[in-house]
């Protein structure tokens, strides 16, 4: 069974910064894509950011300048690096992955920013 486990989220004052990670992990030949979506109260799960096996990203346009995403390919690892977060920015944050061609998705990390 493949599990994605996300850490990292918290609480933090806006203009400061937090670093969420997501390992994956069971059983798995290949990952393709890995990202990250975030959920506020009320509102649709969006992209916050995204890269591929090869190393190129995206990201959603709030969020560019100030996220940057990477990967570990030999850890099976993605990071989100956040900074000058925002109050905007409270969510709870998924990491998503796609292993072996399925999709698949954390159990969500709460990032909390206060003023």
């Amino acid at each position: 069974q493949v599990q994605l486990v996300e850490s990292g989220g918290g609480l933090v004052q806006a203009g400061g910064s937090l670093r969420l990670s997501c390992a994956a992990s069971g059983s798995i030949l290949s990952i393709d894509s890995m990202g990250w979506y975030r959920q506020a109260p009320g509102k649709q799960r969006e992209l916050v950011a995204r890269i591929t096996r090869g190393g190129s990203t995206n990201y959603a346009d709030s969020v560019k300048g100030r996220f940057t995403i990477s990967r570990d390919n030999a850890k099976n690892t993605v990071y989100l690096e956040m900074n000058s977060l925002k109050l905007e920015d409270t969510a709870v944050y998924y990491c998503h992955a796609v292993v072996d061609s399925r999709a698949r998705w954390g159990q969500g990390t709460q990032v909390t920013v206060s003023s």
